[in-house]
C-alpha cells in the first residue's frame, strides 16, 4: 500500500510539471487541443521593427538624393535606370545573320546586340586615345558601367591611365596593337596584331581578356581563328554609336532594342565638338529618355 502511494504521488508530481512547462512556453492546449505560436517559431508572427524600418527608409531617402545631387553634378536633367541583377545564366551568344565567315560555326559569334528581354543596353569605348581624367570621376560617381577595347598604340603613352580604370571595375578588352584593317593583312600579320595585343593587355593589365573588337568591325576568316587560338570567346561589335552631339545607328529604324551594344570612343575636343563628359551626357539622355538602363557587358557575354 506504501509503494502505491509512492507511486501515485511521483504520478501526479510528473503531470503537474508536464502542465506547468506547457504554460511556461506559452502552449495553449484549449480550443482544439492548438498550440499557441511561440515568437521566432514556424507559425509565429514577425517580430515587428518600428525602428529599423524606419532607419532603412531613412538611408534610402539619403541615397536617393545623393543619387539627384551626382546627376545634376554632371549635368544629367533625369537619373540614369539601374540595371536589373545580371542572369544567373548568361546568354547563349550567336552570330549575327549576315555576319558570318565561311567554316566559321564553331568560331566565336560575331554579334550587335545581346540576347535579353530586359530593357538594357551596353557601353563600349574603343582605341584609347585620350585619357581624360574627368571621364574616370564621372563614371565612378554616376556608377555607369562600360567596357573598354584597346589598341596599345595610343595607350603605351599613359598605361596607369587605364590601370586606375580597371581598378575602378572596367574590363580591358582587345582592339589591337596598331589599329590596322585586318582583312588586307596575312594570317602571320593578323596573329600579330591580335595576339601581340592580348600579350600586352597580359603583361600591364595581369589578365587575357576574351572580347575582341576588330578594327572598323572589318574581319574574316583567319581574323575569327587567329583570335581564338590566343584566348577569344566572342567578338561584340555594336548596334549604334555615341558622339557627343549626335546619335548614330545600323538599325532601319534608327532606335535602340533591349540588348543593344552602343559604340564610342576615347576622344574629345580634338576630335568632337565636345568632350568625353557631352559624349556620356548625350549617350545617357538617349538611353534614359528611351526606357533603358546601362548594364556590364561581360555580365551578359
Amino acid at each position: 500500500m506504501k509503494c502505491r502511494r509512492t507511486a501515485c504521488a511521483v504520478l501526479a508530481a510528473l503531470l503537474l510539471g508536464a502542465v506547468a512547462s506547457g504554460c511556461a512556453d506559452g502552449t495553449d492546449e484549449g480550443a482544439g487541443g492548438r498550440r499557441k505560436p511561440v515568437e521566432g517559431q514556424p507559425g509565429a508572427a514577425a517580430p515587428q521593427a518600428p525602428a529599423a524600418a524606419a532607419a532603412q527608409a531613412a538611408r534610402l531617402k539619403r541615397e536617393q538624393a545623393a543619387r539627384v545631387a551626382v546627376a545634376k553634378k554632371w549635368g544629367l536633367a533625369k537619373l540614369p535606370l539601374v540595371a536589373p541583377a545580371p542572369p544567373v545564366v548568361k546568354p547563349r551568344i550567336t552570330t549575327r545573320a549576315g555576319f558570318e565567315v565561311e567554316g566559321g560555326e564553331t568560331l566565336p559569334p560575331v554579334f550587335t546586340t545581346v540576347p535579353t528581354k530586359e530593357r538594357v543596353v551596353f557601353l563600349t569605348m574603343d582605341d584609347g586615345a585620350k585619357k581624360d581624367p574627368e571621364l574616370l570621376r564621372m563614371m565612378t560617381e554616376l556608377k555607369i558601367p562600360y567596357s573598354a577595347f584597346l589598341s596599345d598604340y595610343v595607350v603605351s603613352d599613359d598605361y596607369g591611365y587605364f590601370k586606375d580604370m580597371q581598378a575602378r571595375g572596367v574590363t580591358l578588352n582587345n582592339h589591337t596593337l596598331n589599329h590596322r584593317y585586318l582583312p588586307g593583312l596575312s594570317k602571320a600579320d593578323q596573329r600579330r596584331e591580335i595576339c601581340g595585343e592580348q600579350d600586352k593587355l597580359e603583361k600591364y593589365f595581369g589578365k587575357r581578356p576574351t572580347l575582341f573588337r576588330p578594327p572598323y568591325g572589318n574581319y574574316n576568316a583567319d581574323t575569327l581563328r587567329v583570335a581564338e587560338s590566343c584566348g577569344i570567346k566572342a567578338v561584340p561589335l555594336w548596334a549604334a554609336e555615341a558622339f557627343p552631339d549626335h546619335m548614330e545607328w545600323r538599325e532601319w529604324d534608327r532606335d535602340l532594342h533591349p540588348g543593344d551594344i552602343i559604340l564610342t570612343h576615347f576622344r574629345g575636343d580634338e576630335d568632337w565638338e565636345g568632350s568625353m563628359a557631352d559624349m556620356i551626357r548625350r549617350v545617357m539622355k538617349t538611353v534614359t529618355d528611351k526606357g533603358y538602363a546601362v548594364a556590364r557587358l561581360e555580365d551578359y557575354v
